[in-house]
């Protein structure tokens, strides 16, 4: 157990309100020599972040079954793992600042709902975004980031097996 003197705007519980400090409690089942309070507490927020990602994943559809059927609810739940996927990849390759630690729905709201044209002229790419949009240079950006990224070669790829 540890106590803490809490952070500006923090809402403390009745029990933390005597001392005005916040208390932290760890309980677990890891032997006694396992590792220090700090070791302890790394690992406990290393663990809130998977906890955190699952909440993240659940605003993507991982937390709603459209159908009574299992075949149907696998399909979705495949769909709904890669739209997980394909989020943090962006988040963590391809975006920056805020946006980069933003929720599904913000970047739902910001970015994946911007009407934007991909054109192809002179052998390339590009992302026509209209300029009035709030966040059109992040996404500008981060479109450029990818078109940046080296491409994977066909030959290093796995050739499929005949049957």
């Amino acid at each position: 157990m540890r106590r803490e003197r809490p952070h500006p705007g923090a809402q403390l519980d009745l029990f933390d309100t005597v001392e005005d400090m916040r208390h932290q409690l760890i309980a677990t089942d890891s032997p006694a020599g396992s590792g220090s309070l700090p070791w302890l507490d790394a690992r406990h927020r290393a663990h809130a972040r998977v906890g955190d990602r699952i909440r993240c994943g659940k605003d993507t559809g991982f937390g709603r079954f459209p159908s009574r059927q299992f075949a149907i609810n696998a399909a979705w739940l495949e769909l709904a793992l890669a739209a997980i996927d394909l989020l943090a990849w962006t988040q963590a390759l391809l975006l920056d600042g805020e946006l980069a630690k933003a929720e599904p729905k913000k970047l739902r709201y910001r970015l994946l709902h911007t009407a934007a044209r991909i054109t192809r002229g002179q052998r390339r790419c590009h992302l026509r975004i209209a300029e009035r949009r709030p966040w059109a240079r992040q996404l500008a950006a981060a479109f450029a980031r990818l078109a940046a990224s080296p491409p994977r070669r066909l030959a290093a790829l796995p050739r499929p097996q005949a049957c």
